[in-house]
């Protein structure tokens, strides 16, 4: 008879997935669930039910309320996640569960929950996402915090499952006196269907702000200096390129904006256009699929999906040279750095590639998605995980 596995997952906001990279983890992941003896029960933050559970890809989920309080909401969120996990183990009598917390935000108090799990035979899973601590988003305080508590989660995990080779290489070696157990598997995505380049959302899209087809270099991501967006709209300012510069952001006009506009005067070149944000995902892989290039500026982090999804929809793909973005394209794309000259150089240059040079980039990236990246991939090394560390 086959043992069952149930698996607790803290720190995604929940299923059906919205936004956000660990949402869609988990929405893929029990949707395309092939193993029947796994059980999946999902933390998700402020449902729109009145239930305390319901059932989401036949996942349980737990609708957890929490009061926003700023950047605090997220580290309580993940306290009240597992204290509902664990009453939970506790009332239905689950004998070995595993709980899988996604990020590092509650270092200081994971060894509490660490030994309530114990009474139940628990295995403690975390994936220590990217560099938080890095982000210059947080104060110097909030930095020293998320490093003590990424700290605490590498000492007290069972298994960390690091999303990025760059990432897991930099666990064991940094956190090398825990001697942590660590195993990679990557992030997922797909490579865009034919058909997402027609879209009837699209040509009003289009129309709306003023761009052509092919004619635009894209940039996807949040409106964070760690994107190197300053450098991004220097550079682009410097090209001779006629295409234009869209960027798909949720622009905030706070310090970030101010201290950009004065350093780079973007509003003075009709070229560049600001078009907020895009959350219908099928109009988002319509705009990728139909840029003439993609321009990723992110710096902080392990595998990026909105570089995932530029390499299964756009054809030339320009990279931050970074250790994380090259991982995961390796000759699928071009790489620049923050030196001037570098990435105004290469917008010129990528114009003068002919239509059979710029296919082969292509087929290199849609290569690199099939052969790495697949859903279908990611969730089958992940129930093989869960069902060896339930044996163990």
């Amino acid at each position: 008879m086959s043992q069952k596995v149930d698996v607790f997952i803290v720190g995604s906001k929940g299923i059906p997935a919205r936004y956000g990279g660990f949402e869609t983890f988990v929405d893929e992941l029990t949707q395309r669930r092939k193993n029947s003896d796994i059980n999946y029960y999902v933390a998700c933050m402020n449902a729109d039910t009145d239930s305390d559970t319901f059932m989401v890809n036949q996942a349980t989920c737990f609708n957890v309320n929490v009061p926003n309080i700023g950047s605090a909401k997220a580290l309580l969120y993940d306290m009240k996640a597992l204290r509902t996990s664990l009453d939970y183990i506790k009332e239905h009598h689950i004998d070995s569960p595993i709980i899988y917390v996604l990020a590092c935000r509650i270092g200081p108090f994971i060894n509490h929950y660490k030994k309530e799990l114990a009474q139940y035979n628990g295995t403690l899973l975390v994936n220590p996402d990217g560099h938080e601590w890095k982000r210059a988003k947080w104060n110097a305080a909030i930095r020293r915090y998320w490093k003590i508590s990424e700290r605490l989660m590498v000492k007290h995990a069972d298994l960390l499952i690091c999303d990025s080779e760059g990432i897991e290489r930099y666990i064991k070696h940094d956190y090398r006196s825990y001697q942590p157990d660590t195993t990679f598997i990557s992030y997922g995505s797909y490579i865009a269907k034919q058909s997402s380049i027609e879209n009837s959302k699209l040509d009003e899209w289009f129309k709306r702000f003023d761009i052509e087809r092919n004619q635009y270099y894209l940039v996807v991501g949040r409106f964070v200096p760690e994107n190197n967006l300053e450098t991004i709209l220097k550079e682009f300012k410097l090209s001779k390129t006629n295409k234009q510069l869209v960027i798909i952001s949720n622009v905030e006009q706070n310090k970030f904006y101010k201290a950009l506009l004065q350093k780079t005067h973007f509003d003075d070149d009709k070229r560049i256009k600001f078009v907020g944000t895009v959350y219908d995902a099928e109009l988002l892989t319509a705009i990728r699929c139909n840029a003439f290039a993609y321009i990723h500026g992110h710096s902080v982090g392990g595998t990026n999906p909105s570089l995932l999804e530029a390499l299964g929809s756009t054809k030339m793909n320009l990279l931050f040279d970074v250790d994380f973005n090259k991982e995961v394209a390796r000759e699928g794309a071009l790489y620049w750095s923050k030196n001037t000259g570098s990435l105004s150089n290469l917008i010129e240059q990528v114009e003068t590639l002919s239509e059979s040079a710029i296919d082969s980039y292509a087929r290199i990236a849609k290569y690199r998605i099939t052969s790495s990246y697949s859903w279908e991939s990611i969730v089958e090394q992940y129930e093989a995980l869960f069902a060896k560390v339930q044996k163990s």
